[in-house]
């Protein structure tokens, strides 16, 4: 029988074996895991490694696109594969990639993955770089309000998210959880230096949900399981849920595992709490984005 000390230092050799055997796997991809198409870019996406900046604004609607470049100064080009539009330029000097990713986290999974081949990987060789790069990201997107706290047509940052969708079952990670109904659910967090940088913003707890219906409660051809009053036994650090969309969690927890700083702003088009929606929601948007242009080039 095995002494406890001999136990112990069994278990840490083959914790430190699937470590190196999950290294080198991350090392070296696959053509199946690395798909590169024939002009050298990743296969969804449609990029290179010239086509990512220093800085990304993700967007969720690609026409929504062109209501960020609009203010640029310079566009460098433009690339649309699927529903995944890509545009670089520059506005007072800084280069910016703005990404249109979709709707729901089963996007962002695609696109995030694909932004790390760019940084991280020859595309030729399909080995991981020696040496890791990082990048700023930051969400544009729409929300629903669910709080009194959040008034309908505000702009507000996602301090943290519930992910309340399935995309971290599929990956290993330590992130903080929360439980409802008998299940966990993983709780990821916005980049601290995107943070103090986005401060004029109001922080929210935020819910990411796995759709746009049920998922969030609506009442619509079919009863939803769950209602809003529901949230109110959800909360985080002594906060409850403020708002709800469907990108924020998978963002900020993909981020996390891939060594990217990222930040969700939302602008609150719906009060769930009410049954209201802006009267002018294309407003409410650019008056968003033009502040985070502002923010991001001074």
């Amino acid at each position: 029988m095995l002494s406890l000390g001999v136990f112990i230092s069994v278990i840490k050799i083959v914790k430190l074996a699937a470590k190196i055997k999950q290294t080198l796997i991350v090392k070296q991809l696959s053509k199946s895991e690395l798909i590169v198409n024939s002009d050298g870019s990743v296969y969804h996406l449609g990029l290179r490694p010239e086509h990512l900046h220093n800085t990304v604004i993700t967007v969720g609607d690609p026409e929504r696109v062109s209501s960020v470049t609009q203010h640029f100064n310079t566009i460098d080009f433009e690339i649309q594969n699927r529903e995944f539009k890509t545009v670089g330029g520059s506005i007072g000097g800084k280069n910016i990639t703005v990404l249109s990713t979709g709707i729901g986290t089963d996007n962002v999974d695609i696109v995030f993955n694909e932004l790390a081949f760019l940084l991280n990987y020859d595309l030729k060789t399909l080995k991981k770089n020696e040496v890791s790069k990082t990048v700023d990201i930051i969400r544009l997107g729409t929300s629903g309000s669910v709080s009194k706290e959040n008034s309908l047509d505000t702009i507000v940052y996602s301090k943290s998210a519930i992910s309340f969708d399935d995309l971290f079952h599929f990956y290993a990670h330590d992130f903080d959880t929360l439980r409802f109904d008998d299940r966990d659910y993983p709780i990821t967090s916005c980049s601290k230096t995107l943070e103090n940088k986005f401060s004029r913003y109001k922080p929210s707890l935020t819910l990411t949900a796995k759709g746009f219906y049920g998922p969030q409660f609506r009442n619509s051809q079919l009863p939803p399981k769950y209602t809003l009053q529901d949230l109110g036994s959800l909360s985080y650090k002594g906060v409850k849920v403020e708002n709800i969309e469907m990108e924020t969690a998978g963002i900020y927890g993909l981020s996390t595992l891939l060594g990217f700083e990222a930040i969700s702003i939302n602008a609150l088009l719906a009060d769930r709490l009410n049954g209201q929606f802006s009267s002018n929601p294309q407003a409410v948007v650019d008056k968003m984005i033009i502040e985070a242009l502002d923010i991001l080039c001074n």
